[in-house]
């Protein structure tokens, strides 16, 4: 019991210190009140003194009222300051997007005069076509009706509302490229088909590399040998030497390897369509009877054998049975007609 009750008196103890304390410290916080309060207002006297005058002027102030003008003052200060800041950011910020405005500018610029150019080229591009188209036929000129015409799109349109003329125009000029890959794809079948068809006909230069000239061309000459006009079945070309290879002027199968007193070793070729070559006064041959050779291919060399007057190349074409200016093949692919492989 003892110990309860000395307990109770300790905690008893504790509660008056921990109440007095709190009252100290409240008198202690009003008296600082008081105090702020009496200095907050306390009040100073400003004189003004004019010179001009005798009358003074008094102003009088607090210290809260001081205290208030200052925190104003500073607040309006910093207000500029931020204001100030801020401004020049933004005028970076707007300097910085005209900047890019002038760049989005100038690339606009660039671009209407690239699509200026690109006009300039399709115009150049529908001539061209509408040539060939016109020159291959009605069926293609037709598709190509049906299909889109490059006219129609440089045929004046109403651009819509927001959307750029160049942008626009691109547009549409997509739309009409589009329209001509079938043309084109038509176009290059057909090319290739009579690229075919000229590998299967006489048309090249029989000498690899475009060498000889024509020493003899085709129809009524002078026989070298008895002075007589003669007509002269072939065409001569000549090297000024042996050795020069012989091609192939067409795909086709190896049917004589022979030798003539007249045209001494000499090769004939079997063609497609009824077309036969020969080659004469050759030196030798390099390939074997029953051979399927390619345009191009070479066949033999320049030779001297069989009744010539030096070292030449004797070539002819025949369809059937009939001989045909050689000359005239040879001209049929431009720009190709002395090559060889």
């Amino acid at each position: 019991m003892a110990s309860v009750h000395e307990y109770k008196r300790f905690e008893n103890s504790i509660v008056r210190k921990l109440i007095h304390a709190v009252i100290i410290a409240g008198r202690g916080i009003v008296k600082a009140l008081q105090a702020t309060g009496r200095f907050l207002a306390r009040r100073y006297t400003v004189v003004f003194v004019p010179h001009s005058e005798k009358r003074v002027f008094n102003l009088q102030i607090t210290v809260f009222s001081m205290f208030l003008f200052l925190l104003v003052t500073g607040g309006i200060v910093g207000a500029f300051l931020w204001y100030g800041t801020s401004y020049n950011a933004t005028q970076n910020v707007l300097a910085n997007k005209d900047n890019r405005l002038k760049d989005a500018q100038a690339s606009l610029d660039q671009l209407r005069d690239e699509t200026a150019l690109l006009l300039r080229e399709a115009r150049g591009f529908e001539s061209a076509l509408s040539g060939v188209l016109s020159a291959l036929g009605s069926d293609l000129r037709n598709q190509r009706a049906t299909g889109g015409d490059l006219a129609a799109f440089f045929n004046i349109r109403e651009t819509p509302e927001g959307l750029l003329q160049e942008v626009d125009d691109v547009r549409r000029l997509s739309a009409y490229l589009s329209s001509a890959v079938g043309p084109v794809k038509e176009l290059g079948a057909i090319l290739n088909s009579q690229s075919i068809l000229l590998t299967e006909i006489p048309s090249i230069w029989p000498v690899r590399g475009g060498l000889g000239h024509i020493s003899m061309y085709f129809g009524q000459n002078i026989n070298p040998f008895s002075g007589q006009p003669y007509i002269h079945k072939g065409i001569d070309i000549s090297t000024y030497r042996s050795g020069d290879p012989v091609v192939s002027t067409a795909d086709g199968q190896i049917v004589t390897i022979d030798y003539a007193d007249d045209f001494g070793n000499y090769i004939l070729i079997r063609h497609k369509h009824g077309y036969y070559t020969r080659y004469a006064h050759l030196l030798s041959s390099r390939v074997r009877l029953g051979q399927r050779v390619q345009q191009g291919d070479v066949i033999g060399y320049i030779g001297n054998t069989g009744l010539s007057t030096g070292p030449h190349l004797h070539y002819e074409i025949r369809i059937g049975s009939d001989v045909v200016d050689p000359y005239k093949y040879m001209n049929i692919r431009s720009g190709a007609n002395r090559q060889g492989r």
